[in-house]
């Protein structure tokens, strides 16, 4: 279960810190209410605290972990389909999955991608988002600024 400070996981919508909790009547029915404080765009969330697992919620991952996913963005490009509809919804699964290994990738391939040509407004956005994911996890995790978090995912891509 999680508590008030603990540092999650939003797919998504990315990285942040329950700083509260709230009960609020939802068609007549009280529930209670996580509030997620989201700092990259310093937003706020409410989860229902009854559905936080499928709603794909994790804690955020260690050091350690987050260093393994940095090893992933200095990877090679894997193969992607030419196709631009199938890699963008393959793209868009990859994201919505939630799986931050797999983020990483999307944001790899999609700025080596945009180095050798230019990516449309979709996969721009595709991109930004992952990379958005990606910053506001390390934010927390590594406990440095946005702008720091930006440099060290864009130095482990290394174009």
């Amino acid at each position: 279960m999680y508590d008030i400070g603990d540092k999650v996981v939003y797919p998504q919508h990315g990285a942040g810190t329950i700083v509260d909790e709230e009960e609020m009547d939802f068609l007549g029915e009280m529930r209670k209410y996580f509030i997620l404080h989201i700092p990259i765009d310093d937003i706020r969330v409410m989860i229902p605290v009854d559905s936080m697992e499928e709603s794909g919620i994790r804690r955020i991952l260690s050091v350690e972990e987050m260093d393994e996913i940095i090893y992933v963005l200095k990877e090679n490009k894997t193969k992607m389909s030419a196709n631009w509809n199938h890699r963008y919804r393959n793209n868009m699964d990859k994201i919505k999955g939630g799986n931050i290994e797999e983020i990483a990738e999307v944001a790899r391939n999609l700025e080596i991608l945009d180095s050798e040509k230019s990516l449309s407004t979709g996969e721009r956005k595709m991109l930004n988002s992952a990379k958005q994911i990606l910053i506001s996890e390390m934010m927390l995790v590594y406990d440095i600024e946005f702008s720091e978090a930006e440099s060290k995912l864009m130095d482990a891509i290394h174009l």
